[in-house]
């Protein structure tokens, strides 16, 4: 193992990413939260409270048994999780009902949170190779979660900057589905997880 690798997999590498990326998410959950207090719009309360969590994982996470060092990996990684940082509220939107696939992503990011537990990661990495719950149905619900409640944030809060944010993070989850699948499948029981889940993201579609 390279120095770089015994970095990355280290405890204290992972304690310390985990408090900046709950720190970075914290802001963004904060930001919308503001935006709460001025239009007591129940949508924004929801984003918070997704984002919110998503901070409280990073930092209770689970120390991992491998962690990728390909740098490729972590730009993928990188650029797929804090596009959603970007997004902004906005006074008008396509279709304001669409706070409904708000509220549908959040609750199903929260359900796929609990089932995935301490496995929580940024860049691919191997920890508890979890198969129950949402982990039934296909292989990466976090991952839909986030395509639909940012797809409905999207209709909701439509603006050039939203609709470019959204695409650059649907983009670069579904390559970071390949490389992260890619990481785990070196473990044989990720393979017949594999076998036994077709699916990766929207069941009987991909």
């Amino acid at each position: 193992m390279n120095s770089l690798a015994k970095i990355i997999e280290s405890k204290r590498f992972n304690v310390y990413s985990g408090a900046l990326l709950a720190a970075f998410f914290g802001t963004f959950a904060y930001a919308h939260f503001s935006k709460f207090l001025e239009t007591y719009q129940w949508s924004l309360l929801l984003v918070v409270i997704s984002e919110t969590l998503t901070a409280g994982f990073f930092v209770f996470r689970s120390h991992p048994e491998t962690v990728s060092s390909t740098p490729s990996d972590w730009l993928v990684a990188m650029i797929g999780s804090f596009a959603p940082l970007f997004f902004r509220p906005a006074e008008w939107g396509v279709l304001p009902m669409a706070s409904t696939l708000i509220a549908a992503g959040t609750l199903l990011q929260i359900i796929s949170l609990v089932s995935l537990n301490r496995s929580f990661a940024l860049v691919a990495a191997k920890r508890e190779i979890k198969t129950g719950w949402m982990y039934r149905i296909v292989r990466h619900p976090l991952y839909a979660s986030y395509s639909l409640l940012f797809g409905g944030y999207v209709l909701v809060h439509t603006t050039l900057l939203n609709l470019l944010v959204y695409t650059v993070m649907v983009i670069f989850l579904c390559i970071r589905i390949i490389r992260e699948e890619r990481h785990l499948a070196q473990d044989p029981a990720y393979r017949t997880y594999m076998v036994d889940v077709r699916y990766r993201l929207i069941p009987f579609v991909y």
